[in-house]
């Protein structure tokens, strides 16, 4: 593995950031002296403190709210992007969700398929040649159609999925561009929203998972996992990263 030494002027922009894995990829993204936009929909506070931990590692941070299935709130966002930092290195496409009450029934896809794709779409004239997206999914929703999903996650697997796959149709345009498309896949993470979901709706459903893999991932071991294929040049675009058992 070759990580990027001079990560000096290196801009990222993490979807989702306010908590979680996002959050945690955040602030190791600064402690390599990466500067980083938190983006968040609604928890304000929370992504504060998330640009504070940013800064208090010496890397710049811009806090950007935006509901990333909304095209103007993203446009505005990349705006702001351009006019602080001019450029986008790293794009972490971490926010994700289906699970949510009260949601109209294509929101997973409206989140999970068509946001990501167009997030990408438009940030890529940000993004030099050596820049790097990275898709965060799950091991559900990457062998989906290959492994059973229970029925609870099923619209979040298929609607991930789709997503994965119309980021990797475009890998000939982005290789082209000298951009580098890398996910990374994980196993249920200890502490995370959707698994506790998924425990509400299927009681004892992590305990099972973690007697059948052995150990589950950490928020950190999945957020390292994140930032280092990032920042991983030698990795090919299109590689996937398996944080967990892929095992069930």
């Amino acid at each position: 593995m070759t990580i990027v030494e001079n990560l000096t002027n290196k801009v990222a922009l993490v979807t989702g950031a306010s908590r979680g894995v996002g959050a945690e990829t955040a602030k190791i993204l600064a402690g390599r002296g990466v500067d980083v936009v938190v983006n968040y929909r609604s928890k304000g506070s929370r992504a504060e403190d998330v640009a504070d931990r940013v800064r208090q590692a010496g890397a710049t941070s811009l806090l950007a709210q935006a509901d990333i299935t909304s095209e103007a709130d993203v446009r505005s966002m990349l705006a702001q992007v351009k006019e602080q930092f001019q450029k986008l290195d790293i794009l972490v496409l971490n926010a994700s969700g289906g699970l949510e009450k009260d949601r109209p029934l294509d929101y997973a896809m409206s989140l999970n398929l068509t946001a990501q794709a167009r997030l990408a779409e438009l940030a890529q004239p940000l993004m030099a040649p050596g820049s790097c997206i990275v898709f965060v999914t799950s091991h559900l929703a990457h062998f989906y159609g290959q492994k059973p999903v229970g029925d609870y996650y099923e619209p979040v697997a298929a609607s991930k999925k789709a997503g994965e796959d119309a980021l990797r149709s475009r890998l000939p345009e982005l290789s082209a561009a000298g951009i580098r498309l890398v996910v990374v896949s994980g196993d249920l993470i200890e502490g995370t929203i959707t698994p506790k979901l998924m425990e509400r709706a299927n009681p004892g459903f992590i305990e099972e998972r973690r007697e059948q893999a052995g150990t589950l991932p950490t928020v950190e071991d999945f957020a390292l996992a994140i930032v280092d294929a990032a920042l991983d040049d030698t990795l090919d675009s299109g590689a996937t990263i398996f944080i967990g058992s892929t095992e069930w």
